[in-house]
This record gives C-alpha cells, structure tokens and sequence, in this order.
C-alpha cells in the first residue's frame, strides 16, 4: 500500500502543551474566489509552562507573501516554510507577527478553509481546516480573542460575516465595502468561521432570563426564503431549554445561521455564527418531511448547545473530542425528547446505535470514546464519539440523579470557562458534585468495544426471592485483547403474572423502594442481586430505557417476549422485547430458508402484532415503531456469517405473510388515518403520519392493483412531503410504468430544489428492483448529481452501499467495485467524503467467502492507488490488516 507521505501517527501519550499562545487575533480578509489574500496580526507570548523552543505555525496549500516580526519585514533566510509549516527559531518572550497569505477558494474541493459554495464563500475549520487559510498554532488548545475585518465588491458580496458581533463597517469609492466583527470570547481557530454572499436574511430575537434581547437571523440563498420559519422557532426553543435545563445563557449580541449547499458535515458551531448543511436548516411542509422537521430541530439545538459544550468550554485536543460532542448530543437528545415524544425519542436513538456504532465496535476501526491514537482526526468524527459517547454521559447522569447532574454540570462550566479541558476535567465536576468515585467509570472512555450482559435468574418459591445473576464481559478490539470490567447500570423492574408491576426490595432492605425501576451497579465480572417478598415467580424486565450501551444476553423464550412487548411499564423495553421476537423468529426461518423448508410465519407474532393494531390509538407513535422490522444489516449483524440473499428473501416473506394476515386491520387503520388537513409539526400529527405510512409499506407488499392505486392516491392528494415521499419510496419498488411515471413526475415538480432532488435520487438508491446499480450510474451522469458535492453523494452512492444490502451485496461483486472507484475519484476531490464511504465495507469479514474475497479485492483496489489522501490511507489500511 502506498500514500504521498507516510501518514504520521499522533499519540495521546505525546501531548505536549502549546511552546506559544496567542492573546488576539486580527484578521484582513480581501475576498475574491480566485485569489483572496489574507493579512493576520498575531499577539504571541511564549507559554511559561511550555517547553520551549522555535515557533511551528501550521498551514497548507498557502502561498506565502510576507512574515513580518515587530513590525520587521523577515527574509526568506529567517524563517523556515514547507508544505505543512511555517517555523521561526529566536524569538523574545512577547512579539508581534504579521503574516500575508493567499489563497484560491475557487479551486477548494475538499470543502476546508475558505471555499466557495454556489455563489457563497465560506469556511468550516474544524477539525484542522484554518491552517488552509493562513499559517497559525491551528490545535484546540490555543485561545485567542478574534477580530476580523472583510472587504469585498459590494454588489458580488452584500453580506459578509463573521464570529463575535459586528463593531464597524465602511464603504469605498470603488464599489468595495468593508465590516469588521469582533468576538469578545477566546476560542481557538476549529471555532473561526466567515461568509460571503447575496443573501436572504430572515430576522428574530429572543429575550434571555437576565433580560437581554439578543438578534437571531437566518442568512439563506434568495429562492429559499420560505424555509427558515422552522429554524428560528427551533433556534428559539433551544435557547429557552437550555437555560432552564442547564442555566445556560447566550453570551453575544446576536446570533446567526447560513445555510451551504456544499458542507461536508451536517453544521458546525462556530462561535456566534453557525454555519449549515442547507439539507439541515431549511424547511417547508411542501419540501420536507417529518423527519427533515425533527432533524433540523435537532441539529439546531445541537449547535446552539455547542456555545456552552464545546466553545466557552472547549476540548484539549482532538482525543477530548467527545468531551464536546458526546455532551451535546446527551444535551440535543434531551431536547428534542422533551419537545416531542421521549419514548420514540429514545427508541430512535438506540436503534441507531445498536444498527451503526456496534458494528463500528466490531470492526477494524473500533476505538474508545477517547482515542489513544489516530492518523488523520477527520476520521474520529465517528457514531462511537458521537452517539456512544452520549451514552457514557447519560449514564453519569443515572449515576448522579438529575439534580445531582445539574450540581456537576454546573460545577463545570464555573471551573472550565474558556479554558480547553479533558474527559477526565469533565467526570471529576460530576465526582466532586456528588461524593462520587468514578474511577472504574472511566474505563467507558479508555476501553473500545460493546461490553456483553448477561441475565440469569432463580425464583425459590419458597423463600420467596428472585436473584438476578449478572455477568459481563467485552470482546478484544484492535490494540486492546484484555477489558477491565465497567461499571454498568443496570436498570431492572419486575412484572408479576397479571402485567403488575412487583416491589423492588433486596435483601437487607427494610423496604422496597418507590416506583417501579431501580438501578443495579454491576462493578465485577459477575454479581448476585437477590430481591425479597415476591409471592410469585415475576418477569424480569432489565436494561430499562437502555441504561448501558451494551448487548443483552437473556434467556427467554418467546412466548415471554410476547407478555412483555404486551406488559411492561418501560416504553423501550416493551419496544425491544418485540425486537427481540421479530429477531428470533426471522433467524429461526432464514435457517429454514437455507434447509430449503417451507417457512409459516408463528401465530405468536400475528397474534401479538393483531393486539398491537386494535390498540393503535393509544400510543400511535410507538406503535408505529413496533411495527417495524429490524433493518436487513440489523439482522446480518446478528448472524456468525450473514446471508444477504437469505435475510432479504426471508424478511420480505414475514413483512407480507403479516399483510396477508392482518390485512384488514391495516386498511381500517389507515383509512382512520388518512385525513387531509394542514400540515403541522407536532408531537400527534407526526404519530399519525408515521403509523398511517407504517400501514401503506405493509399493505403494498400485496402488490394488488388497489394498493398500488391507494398509494398512487396519496401521492396524489399528499399536501406535504412526508406523505409524498411514503408514497414514491414505495412505488419504485413496484416493477411498472406506475414507477417510472411517478419519478419523472416527481422530478419535473421539485428539479429546482436541491434538497429534494436529494430525497429523488435517494428513493433510487435504496430500490431493491434488479438494475438498480446501472439506474446508479446512469443518474451518476444525471444534471441533477455532481460528484463535488457531498450532499449528492450520500444521497446516492452512500445509501445505496449502506442501507440497500440486497443490491450492494451482488453476489458478482459489481457493488464492491463500484463503491471503490467512487472512492478513488473522490479521494482526488474531498478526502474526507472519500474516507467516510469506505464505512460500507465495516464488516466485510463477517460474510461468506466469495464475498469477503470480493470485498478484499475491491479495499485493495483502493489501496494499490500511489497517491491517497491520509484520510482514505488510515481506513483502508485497518480494513485490509490482519
């Protein structure tokens, strides 16, 4: 394997504190895309507690005009510039440096630094993407306060924006204009950010608890200015929420959101001034569906939280990254679950997990919440930082109650403020709030994989007791064979014969506590919890709301799982237990399927799945999600070897013996539903959609002329997206001229709308008909799909490689190839794009042999390449690594 430059491995254990800090920053940008020359005035000293030494500035891809040092311009000979670093030796304790760069957004593929984006220029610098604009100590442990003036031709550039608040602004006689804005809060350079543009502004405030208005705007392209309505109002909740539940709040006079077409993440938080993915900001009901609604309410918050997580208290250095993002997205998971229903909220947020960080932990590229080592950083932006790094704070969260949450939180945020700080800073505010000891805690951030559980029970009917015997372990991950055990909560109730929930009383308790969950602490391999006063045998209901991010083991059998998706008081339990029996009877019939044995699908599941129906009404949304089988990978996941052709064939048998069976429930169920009114985002209108369009996707496996014709009708009458869209991913699985009728349809009402064009080529992609790769190619070559932007990328080739298994996984390996010469053409265009679809081939060993030596051929295809980014180098190379 071969890359430009041996990628340099970075190590936690080498952190080393910054040799210099920066007390301010002035910036002069002279905006052009073509050539835009950037003048900055550093304010340096050396760090008393660094080691000493010459002065590293980072940079790449700049072309150096001048270095300037206390006001003396340097020669060449006096200073030392490569490709990746500026270093000037021999400097006094304080010191002014001036440095003049240029640089070239119009040629900015890779999308960090300042690049231009339709008619917008703009930046997004995280993790180490302001070096691309000028040369500067560009890690997060450098805090400086910015002020930032941009001039530009005033006509091509209106509006031009940067962090902080604007303090100044003048006009030239030549047509230019100049603004100049200044951020009162040290930050490091991640956290910089600037736009350029002709743009919509759509304006609001907000009044803060101590009473300050503060301005919120909404900078958009012109034609989307009916879309901002839904930000500003989820900006605004946000705001509210996070000073009631955290105390937090907004710092500056004013705070805005810009919406890009071209962004390789969904948004970024960069101080004042959030810049987003377009597909994250913008909404209407005609253009977006109800999860587009809750995903930019979501996202909105998520960044917005970003001002106390993650800029006023930032992270140490990239290894600390879930310090910020494992925190907020705790934080933007709360919000939206008390803004909407935190049963399907929660429900939601597990099944992404379980279905995309499991298998990360699984795989080759599994790593701890806290990294010891990476590469390239680009590619540590991962579900196991993100999401299970969630989990780890929501545990602390158990383990401290809310209040005594809210005790450490708080605690952080007065010790931490403006300073860059550690995981490690973060659990000792929880510990030192609550007289806690969360040393053996801390093995969450340090251990990678998934820990296992465990569960056996005993009842003595004639003592009366149940002990629960709980059990852990955790599987080798690379680099770490041998795992410590965690600290789990576990989070158990009992449910008696009759669905009551029982008393929860240990041995040497007086008293069974209140309510009907208690928390377990599982600290070694294996512990005894013995409950008391138990006059009949109870079910155990464990691992309540998902108290751990860790695999269950339970022996039950299922007629069990059965009484509990029925019976228990826990929302997400009763939602796994169903899981769990749809999983048991799926695998039992694809190893029937493999016997070549006629499959019946049990009366058990009807039966059950019947109840559920003729109950619909009272928790419509969660029924919804009980309706829904586990994803085809959900399944492969669960299986030594996973059989795509078994899994596709014996999931779509089961979806439509229940059709065929329960047939009238779901017309009945959906004619109830299906009511034509005003779209409103609410927590009931959502429910009502989700489980009316829950109903159509079984009905349609019918594949009668009266369903194809009901789903046409709602197409038809649809007055939202969402029921638009329910209707179009449905019908292109239908082989016939109703399919490509409603796709040249649909595309000649919405071809000028990027983000629904997104949502066309997407239905595509995830169509299970044969030919469905060539229809890829062929939309590959389509006006409406550019290989420069990323939005269009994982429309198309994303969702197809990761969510249409049965298509991806041809058995001549066409899919495999395909996902490597994307690959390669967009290493040469945006590395970080390129490196994030090799996610595709995660779990490449865990199928049969024909497939793996496939797959194998293909991740070698990519690395015989002489000339690939660091980004795609690390991935490969842990792919293909014994």
């Amino acid at each position: 394997m071969n890359a430009p430059l041996a990628p340099q491995t970075i190590y936690l254990a080498d952190y080393q504190v910054p040799a210099y800090l920066v007390k301010t920053v002035d910036l002069h940008f002279d905006l052009d895309p073509a050539q835009t020359l950037v003048s900055s005035k550093l304010e340096m000293m050396r760090n008393p507690a660094g080691q000493g030494g010459a002065l590293k500035l980072d940079g790449e891809q700049l072309q150096l005009h001048s270095v300037t040092l206390n006001g003396q311009r340097l020669s060449e000979a006096e200073y030392d510039c490569t490709d990746s670093r500026l270093v000037i030796d021999s400097l006094p304790d304080e010191f002014t440096l001036e440095i003049v760069t240029e640089i070239q957004p119009d040629q900015n593929t890779a999308l960090e630094g300042l690049y231009h984006s339709g008619q917008i220029l703009c930046t997004q610098c995280e993790a180490e993407g302001f070096r691309r604009i000028t040369y500067y100590p560009d890690r997060p442990d450098v805090l400086a306060v910015f002020t930032v003036t941009l001039t530009a031709d005033k006509a091509q550039w209106p509006i031009m924006l940067s962090n902080g608040n604007q303090v100044a602004s003048g006009e030239f006689e030549d047509g230019r204009h100049w603004v100049c804005w200044h951020d009162p809060h040290p930050k490091p350079a991640y956290l910089f950010a600037l736009v350029a543009g002709d743009l919509y502004c759509q304006q609001d405030s907000f009044t803060t608890m101590s009473g300050r208005q503060v301005t919120l705007q909404i900078f958009v392209d012109p034609e989307n200015k009916a879309k901002c309505d839904h930000a500003l109002l989820s900006l605004k909740q946000a705001m509210q929420w996070d000073e009631q539940a955290f105390g937090r709040e907004y710092d500056l006079d004013i705070f805005m959101i810009v919406a890009v077409n071209d962004f390789n993440m969904g948004a970024m938080e960069n101080k004042g001034l959030n810049i987003f993915n377009a597909a994250c900001v913008l909404a209407s009901p005609e253009t977006a569906t109800d999860d587009d609604f809750y995903t930019i309410q979501s996202i909105v918050g998520h960044e917005y939280f970003h001002n106390w997580s993650g800029n006023r208290v930032t992270c140490r250095d990239w290894f600390q990254l879930s310090l910020k993002e494992g925190f907020t997205v705790m934080r933007d998971q709360s919000f939206s679950a008390d803004l909407n229903s935190a049963a399907v909220q929660r429900i939601d947020d597990v099944d992404m997990l379980r279905r995309m960080q499991f298998a990360e932990d699984a795989g080759p590229m599994a790593h701890p919440v806290r990294p010891d080592s990476y590469m390239e950083i680009s590619n540590f932006y991962t579900v196991t930082i993100y999401e299970k790094g969630a989990e780890v704070v929501r545990m602390l969260k158990t383990l401290a109650g809310d209040a005594g949450f809210r005790r450490g939180t708080d605690l952080y945020f007065a010790r931490h403020d403006g300073q860059a700080v550690t995981t490690d800073d973060f659990v000792s505010a929880i510990e030192e709030a609550n007289d806690l000891d969360l040393a053996q805690f801390q093995r969450w951030y340090t251990q990678a994989g998934t820990p296992e559980l465990t569960v056996e029970c005993n009842y003595n009917q004639a003592e009366k007791t149940l002990t629960v015997t709980l059990q852990q372990s955790c599987p080798a991950t690379p680099g770490q064979p041998e795992k410590q055990p965690f600290l789990i909560p576990v989070a158990v109730g009992l449910i008696g014969e009759q669905g009551q929930s029982l008393p929860l009383q240990l041995t040497d308790e007086t008293q069974p506590i209140d309510g009907d969950t208690r928390v377990l602490l599982l600290t070694e391999n294996q512990q005894n919890f013995t409950f008391i006063n138990l006059p009949e045998r109870p079910k155990l209901s464990v691992l309540r709301g998902f108290s751990a991010p860790v695999k269950l083991t339970q022996q039950r059998d299922n007629a069990e799982l059965a009484f509990m998706m029925a019976n228990d008081s826990d929302s997400f339990n009763r939602w796994d237990a169903g899981q769990t029996l749809f999983i048991n009877i799926l695998l039992a019939l694809i190893a029937e399927y493999q016997s070549g044995s006629t499959l019946v699908v049990p009366e058990l599941l009807t039966d059950q799945l019947a109840a559920i129906l003729d109950n619909a009404s009272v928790e419509p949304a969660l029924t919804a999600r009980m309706l829904t089988l586990p994803s085809e990978n959900y399944l492969a996941a669960q299986m030594a070897v996973a059989d795509v052709d078994a899994i596709h064939a014996v999931r779509s048998f089961v979806k439509r013996s229940l059709a065929v069976t329960l047939k009238i429930r779901f017309e009945n169920l959906y004619q109830q539903l299906h009511q034509i009114k005003p779209y409103e985002f609410n927590a009931a209108d959502l429910a009502q959609r989700s489980l009316k369009n829950t109903c159509l996707s079984y009905l349609m496996t019918l594949t009668e002329p009266v369903q194809v014709e009901r789903c046409l009708a709602q197409m038809a009458q649809a007055n939202n997206m969402t029921d638009l869209l329910a209707g179009l991913r449905l019908i292109v699985d239908v082989d016939g001229p109703q399919r490509q009728q409603a796709l040249e349809s649909f595309y000649q009402q919405w071809q000028h709308d990027r983000q629904v064009v997104d949502k066309w080529l997407t239905v595509q992609a995830l169509s299970t008909l044969p030919g469905t790769l060539t229809n890829i190619k062929s939309l590959m070559q389509h006006p409406a799909f550019s290989l420069k932007n990323p939005n269009n990328v994982r429309a198309l080739i994303g969702q197809f490689c990761r969510n249409n298994p049965s298509q991806f996984h041809a058995r001549d390996g066409s899919g495999y190839q395909f996902l490597a010469e994307q690959i390669i053409a967009l290493d040469k265009l945006n590395p970080q794009v390129a490196a994030r679809q090799l996610g595709a081939f995660n779990s490449w060993r865990r199928y049969n042999a024909d497939r793996q030596k496939q797959m194998q051929a293909a991740l070698q295809m990519i690395a015989d390449k002489s000339d690939l980014s660091p980004d795609v180098y690390e991935i490969v190379s842990k792919y293909l690594a014994d």
